[in-house]
């Protein structure tokens, strides 16, 4: 009798250890950069799109690097204490690596690099749970961008579509969404399809750090720069430390 594929014997000895070598090779790298870079800013992302942050990490590659990853990482990378900290006022820096923010590290001045960020935005299509801008309604008629293919998928989206003499047409007026509410899946996708883009892909400046002017807030946050690291931190830097002593008694092993 043939072997089932379930029976199938996976070996749970031996398990690869990426994470811990991902994050030492994570915090190296910001410590690099805090070593090459005049200027770091902490930025805030409206929106996210992996798409324009690509084009943008492109775009500033010859002076600058963007680093996103995970914020307690980050934070272990420029130092949570005044006595980790690899430059005064870092750690100043790395307590307001909270929410969707990133790094940039950067050889342009602040001043070039605050100009820039207050007048960039590129407008994307809205996801589900995005708060919809505006009301957008679709009159009756046909839709002849439209392959007579896309009818069933349309319909199922809840669009009042139907095919005559293989056009696609909405039989009654439909609104997609109202403004002020939250788009569903559905809605969003429907926004897609008919072009009609609604969110806006932004950076905001939240403080920065330069070698000549050390720390400077841009926006107020309320946070207490003079309390202890928060102890997620402290627990994820003591699990960092517990699979390095782990990885060494392997070793000598």
């Amino acid at each position: 009798m043939p072997r089932s594929k379930r029976d199938k014997k996976v070996s749970l000895t031996k398990t690869d250890r990426k994470g811990l070598a991902w994050k030492q090779r994570f915090v190296d790298d910001i410590r690099f950069c805090v070593g090459k870079y005049p200027n770091i800013f902490v930025f805030q992302v409206q929106n996210m799109r992996n798409s324009i942050l690509k084009d943008l990490r492109q775009e500033w590659k010859n002076n600058s690097r963007i680093i996103f990853g995970k914020n307690r990482v980050m934070q272990i990378g420029l130092g949570r204490t005044k006595s980790e900290e690899m430059e005064a006022g870092l750690h100043k820096l790395a307590k307001r690596l909270n929410g969707q923010v990133g790094l940039l590290f950067t050889e342009k001045s602040k001043e070039e690099v605050l100009e820039w960020a207050e007048n960039y935005w590129a407008v994307e299509y809205a996801r589900s749970g995005f708060i919809a801008t505006e009301t957008v309604t679709l009159p009756a008629g046909p839709l002849e961008d439209f392959a007579h293919s896309m009818e069933p998928h349309l319909r199922s989206l809840g669009m009042p579509t139907k095919l005559e003499k293989g056009i696609v047409t909405i039989y009654s007026d439909y609104t997609v969404c109202e403004e002020g509410k939250v788009l569903t899946p559905e809605q969003a996708r429907i926004l897609k399809l008919v072009g009609k883009p609604m969110a806006k892909f932004q950076m905001t400046m939240r403080c920065s750090w330069t070698k000549s002017d050390g720390f400077q807030l841009h926006v107020e946050d309320g946070i207490n720069d003079e309390t202890q690291v928060d102890s997620a931190v402290e627990e994820d830097a003591e699990e960092m430390d517990e699979d390095e002593n782990e990885d060494e008694e392997d070793e000598a092993e």
